[in-house]
């Protein structure tokens, strides 16, 4: 009795001390926390209790206000920082033993002598084969602090004995760009995956290797880019735009508006620009394409951008944890906002949040495609008070969900089948390249000594297919051969892309699958019939 006594007096405490902070909001929310931490009939975890209550608050503002606990937050920054420690390979878990793809380049695994193909079935004596473990704890451990080691045991074929390694972890760059190379004389092509720390120093890289191999024009690939960092979209508009041309501004209830400008330091100011887009591209990437569009300095070409105009800021909290909260909008050149609504009331400024419309918000892409959109390019219609006129050439652009393509590509519905997408989604094909490259990845690195004789004279054999099929049936996808008939050219395009990346990298991986990418051709026609002076004048 005394005890509950002693906390009715502390919870009085806590309210004339909550009281003394003038804020009845904040008064309620300590008096129920401290009431059921300590009153409550059961034992119950405080730190639960506030994260939980946390999340909910947040629940009623965006769909992009959120909270990441320390675990969450480490893994969600290490992309955007473009490194993480570890012994530097790329891997595919094929019948619970991982698999070799490629080791870094100059990585501690290269260093050391481990080698494509080579299967790493224990680490520091701890068996990794055969044991049925996830995937993250494999990472788990094998990642560690620089400079620390690790024991690796090896089997490679070939080789009637295991192998061992002795391993120094290192920085393993994490890259923005997936791909950069000459799709044709005088046009480069740039693959930005996202925007991240190093994006800025990457793209530079490539673009100026590309110059000195002729580039004139180049097509930014943003296709399914969903942003990162605020900067690195900055500095890479900055390559495009005139000195003190305006890329971004961002404002909000609490922020002042800030402008960012051009610094006028750019290496592709001049030259026809194509930047590639989809609904998948976000954020950062509409900043990017945004600026482009509004100051007239290159075409958009693809779908609607998702539509996500919303700056967040991010919040530490003493555990690790971190509020990432939604602190401002950001707005291209013109003035356009390009949030998409995020509940049911929302205009298509979305300037009203809540919880109801999470759902809906979450589903959008999924009704664009239901109502046409991803087939028709006039299935969208935004109105009157939503439009606005470019920099330069004055002609009409829309705020208010997305970025407007100035050349509709529709998404192709005739190869993708739930045949293929069941072989995507259960690993069937990359297990099935995996098989392939293990047994012959000796006889192809003879055949091929460069990618070009690959990209022209290899094909997608019987033996190949044939070998598909028993890894589908195996994982229980039910065969269908009219769908198979239709997704045939896709999965041998896709086949073929991967035993490149393999063999090679990933430049060589997208020179595969942009030769049957509808918006890359529509890209090179654009450039090459004319369509770019029609569009917007020439620099």
């Amino acid at each position: 009795m005394k005890k509950i006594l002693f906390i009715i007096a502390c919870l009085c405490l806590a309210t004339v001390q909550a009281q003394n902070s003038n804020n009845e909001a904040l008064r309620k929310l300590q008096m129920a926390e401290f009431a059921i931490t300590n009153l409550y009939v059961d034992k119950v975890d405080e730190n639960k209790l506030v994260e939980e209550a946390i999340i909910r608050m947040l629940a009623q503002l965006d769909p992009h206000s959120t909270y990441n606990n320390a675990e969450e937050v480490k893994k969600m920054n290490e992309p955007l920082q473009g490194n993480f420690e570890g012994i530097g390979v790329q891997f595919q878990m094929i019948e619970d033993t991982l698999l070799v793809i490629q080791p870094v380049s100059n990585g501690p695994s290269e260093k050391v002598g481990i080698l494509a193909g080579d299967r790493i079935v224990a680490v520091n004596d701890s068996a990794i084969a055969g044991v049925k473990m996830s995937t993250e704890d494999i990472m788990a451990r094998l990642r560690g602090p620089k400079d620390s080691e690790v024991k690796l045991t090896v089997v490679r074929r070939g080789v009637d004995d295991s192998l061992f390694f002795t391993v120094k972890r290192d920085k393993i760059p994490i890259l923005s760009l997936d791909a950069s190379y000459m799709i044709q004389p005088q046009t480069g092509y740039i693959r930005v995956n996202r925007f991240g720390a190093t994006t800025a120093e990457e793209f530079v890289k490539a673009l100026k290797a590309l110059q000195k191999k002729g580039m004139k024009d180049l097509i930014l690939d943003l296709q399914g880019n969903g942003g990162g960092y605020l900067n690195a979209a900055i500095d890479l508009a900055n390559e495009f735009l005139q000195q003190k041309e305006l890329i971004v501004y961002t404002e909000g209830r609490a922020a002042r508006r800030s402008d960012f400008f051009a610094k006028g330091t750019g290496n592709f100011k001049q030259g026809r620009l194509v930047v590639l887009v989809d609904e998948y591209s976000a954020s950062a990437s509409e900043i990017v394409t945004g600026a482009v569009q509004d100051w007239d300095r290159g075409v958009v070409v693809g779908r609607r951008t998702f539509g996500k105009g919303l700056v967040q800021r991010p919040l530490d909290l003493p555990d690790g944890s971190m509020i990432r909260l939604t602190v401002a909008r950001y707005y291209t050149p013109s003035g356009r906002c390009i949030q998409k609504p995020y509940d049911n009331t929302a205009n298509l400024d979305g300037r009203t949040g809540g919880e109801g419309g999470q759902e809906k918000y979450n589903q959008e892409l999924t009704d664009r495609f239901n109502h046409g959109e991803m087939i028709h390019a006039d299935s969208i219609h935004f109105a009157d008070s939503l439009k606005v006129r470019t920099k330069r050439m004055e002609r009409i652009v829309y705020g208010g969900g997305g970025i407007m393509p100035d050349f509709f590509v529709p998404i192709d519905t005739t190869r993708y089948t739930d045949y293929h997408r069941n072989l995507v989604a259960k690993g069937v094909v990359i297990k099935g390249v995996a098989k392939y490259i293990e047994k012959r990845r000796k006889e192809l690195q003879n055949l091929y000594k460069k990618f070009e004789a690959f990209n022209e004279k290899f094909e997608i054999d019987d033996e190949m297919l044939a070998g598909l099929r028993t890894l589908a049936d195996n994982e229980k996808i039910a065969f269908n051969e009219e769908q198979y008939s239709r997704s045939l050219p896709l999965i041998k395009t896709q086949l073929k892309a991967l035993i490149a990346r393999d063999l090679w990298d990933m430049n060589e991986y997208f020179q595969v699958m942009n030769a049957t990418n509808s918006s890359v051709d529509q890209a090179l026609k654009i450039l090459n019939e004319g369509k770019y002076e029609e569009t917007i004048k020439a620099e």
